[in-house]
């Protein structure tokens, strides 16, 4: 009997020690698994090559105004961002509680470093300063690709939304800013009218077409250009007044470049010259001033393609 015993004894303890091994032959704590999800890794293919990405990064530098405007809209913080001609649909950011990182084409590389971001978030103005922002953390870029404007801003939302688990919340705005895109569309061209573009800065005027940063105009909501040989640049094509009396556009777009860089703002003064009062856009009343916070410093972002639309919309008669 006593045999016995013994040997069941001897068989309890064994099953408790390999249940006591089992239980942490990882030499991670109970409830780790959870910690494992949270540490996720995404692999973001973007214009400058790919960068492997922690999902929902708790540190984000942000040097695009348009993401800045995306993550704002969609409620996530982040931690530092260039100060400098910040919109002032966006000033909350100019609080002390976000650390400045320069500005947007001289960044400040210390500061961004003291931050110890888990992302950093680039576009066109930084492109050239990938590698710098490179050693300091993961970085994307996340700039809008002009020749396909309305499907680069959705890839770039997209983005945003699988990195920080916000896929439906962006899923529903786009589906939102594509329906009154399209309606958009529709109204401008059932109006038939032409457009011409231009960019006013310093007493000079240059113009934008297709495919262009503000091409959007006619690519997407509908406008026919009244020029369709306007060289593609980024600074656009510099005009004089005589070639916007020469081509006569129905509607006159104007972006004030110097009201967006903290310039006087003197693009109506400029632009309603006696030569241009000979145009049908202006006798008719169709001289459309577009803010310059969002066409000229923070395109591509949910709030600001939201009201892209709206000003173009209420412009068109």
């Amino acid at each position: 009997m006593t045999k016995k015993l013994s040997v069941i004894l001897m068989s309890l303890l064994a099953a408790v020690l390999v249940a006591a091994c089992g239980s942490n032959n990882s030499g991670q704590p109970a409830g780790a698994g959870s910690g494992a999800a949270q540490s996720a890794e995404l692999t973001i293919k973007h214009e400058l090559g790919e960068t492997t990405v922690k999902k929902n990064p708790q540190k984000v530098v942000v040097f695009d105004y348009g993401t800045l405007d995306s993550l704002d809209k969609l409620g996530i913080e982040v931690a530092a961002l260039p100060k400098t001609n910040l919109p002032p649909y966006l000033s909350k950011y100019n609080d002390e509680k976000y650390v400045n990182a320069g500005s947007l084409k001289e960044p400040d590389f210390e500061k961004i470093s003291e931050v110890q971001p888990d992302l950093i978030i680039i576009s066109a103005r930084q492109a050239n300063l990938y590698e710098e922002f490179k050693k300091i953390a993961p970085t994307i870029y996340l700039g809008i690709d002009t020749k396909r404007y309305m499907e680069s801003f959705a890839e770039n939302a997209k983005t945003i939304g699988n990195i920080f688990d916000k896929q439906a919340v962006v899923e529903e705005e786009l589906k939102k800013l594509d329906e009154s895109v399209k309606k958009l569309h529709e109204k401008a061209a059932a109006s038939n009218k032409n457009a011409l573009i231009i960019l006013a800065n310093d007493g000079k005027v240059s113009a934008y077409g297709p495919g262009s940063r503000f091409g959007l105009i006619h690519d997407e909501f509908g406008f026919r250009p009244v020029d369709t040989n306007i060289e593609d640049s980024t600074h656009g094509q510099s005009i004089s007044f005589e070639y916007i009396v020469e081509k006569n556009p129905d509607y006159l777009f104007v972006v004030d470049r110097g009201a967006a860089v903290g310039g006087q703002s003197s693009a109506k003064q400029v632009v309603e010259n006696e030569l241009v009062k000979n145009t049908k856009a202006y006798k008719e009343g169709n001289v459309v001033y577009l803010d310059p916070n969002y066409w000229y410093l923070s395109g591509g972002g949910l709030i600001s393609v939201a009201e892209m639309v709206k000003e173009v919309e209420a412009g068109l008669k």
